[in-house]
């Protein structure tokens, strides 16, 4: 009864409760007959959710204010120059994976340069930097859609050992981001600058520094996410990563991470990509209307993050 007790305080079990309790139900619907694929389908799109929501989770950690709004420009801008420059050749896969982390490292540089330098709201300085790289997309892509090498295409969308390899993929970044959180001087710096950025800068934390590595990190992640993600698809497009600007957000909250900063949460946000893509999932079983699944998921969205933060501790 004690470790059940310990285990309901966890921020991210109601996430994979939630997660759980919708794919019960979508199952029991289908009789069963979709358990199988259900879970692989959920695992795989739930894989994209997961990278990019690692990378805002980070940024969110950060503190109030700390958001990252360039993450579907960002994705979209590094599909389409990935597909481009490998030109459906299997010899490029790495060159095309080198030039998405340095979309990546470019956009984040740019992202923190606009806040460091102009003093200017996170929010608002990643909302200008996404209209920027958006343009360079459209220019880039200008209305072709270049199919991804074939090797890739098929590691994207096969399995191994009855998991989806995108999941796998994601499965190693988070375990990256748990052991830079949990077992670096790094995860302790931007948990002290988001509970209290005047205290850490008198702690001699390198704030600015810690800061700028964060988008860089976020910057990089929603690039490979959108590498992933053209390779899986067959193409690149133009609005390839625009669910993706709530759906990032909405994974770090429901996952458990504290959006005053100072508190992340890793398993949370598998949980909460799961319960995401299943909620739709279910809705789409039961056969209601675009409308009414939208109001639906709102409002079970809502209630996910109501019932989570009735039992984190210190929230009133």
């Amino acid at each position: 009864m004690i470790p059940l007790l310990r285990l309901s305080g966890k921020p991210w079990i109601w996430s994979w409760l939630a997660a759980f309790i919708v794919w019960f139900l979508t199952i029991m619907v289908t009789l069963g007959a979709s358990t199988l694929g259900l879970s692989q389908a959920a695992l795989t799109f739930a894989a994209f959710s997961v990278i990019v929501g690692i990378g805002q989770m980070f940024v969110i950690t950060l503190g109030p204010g700390n958001i990252d709004l360039s993450v579907p420009a960002t994705m979209t801008l590094a599909g389409t120059v990935a597909l481009k420059l490998m030109n459906v050749e299997n010899g490029m896969i790495l060159p095309g994976l080198l030039v998405v982390i340095v979309i990546g490292f470019v956009v984040g540089l740019c992202n923190y340069a606009l806040i460091k330098a102009l003093r200017i709201p996170p929010i608002i300085a990643t909302l200008s930097m996404s209209f920027i790289v958006q343009s360079a997309a459209i220019w880039t892509n200008r209305g072709l859609r270049i199919k991804p090498p074939s090797v890739l295409a098929e590691f994207t969308t096969s399995n191994t050992l009855g998991a989806p390899n995108v999941a796998i993929v994601a499965l190693l970044i988070s375990i990256l981001a748990w052991f830079l959180l949990e077992k670096t001087i790094y995860g302790r710096w931007i948990s002290a600058i988001g509970q209290s950025m005047p205290a850490a800068r008198m702690a001699g934390i390198p704030v600015d520094g810690t800061r700028f590595v964060t988008y860089l990190f976020c910057a990089v992640l929603a690039s490979v996410a959108g590498y992933l993600l053209a390779c899986f698809s067959g193409g690149a497009a133009l609005n390839m990563g625009s669910e993706y600007l709530l759906t990032s957000i909405a994974v770090v909250v429901i996952g458990g991470t504290a959006v005053a900063g100072g508190d992340s949460n890793v398993p949370g946000i598998w949980g909460a990509s799961l319960f995401m893509f299943l909620v739709v999932s279910m809705l789409n079983t039961y056969g209601l209307g675009a409308g009414i699944r939208l109001i639906m998921t709102g409002l079970i969205i809502i209630s996910v993050i109501m019932l989570a933060g009735g039992r984190r501790p210190g929230m009133r």
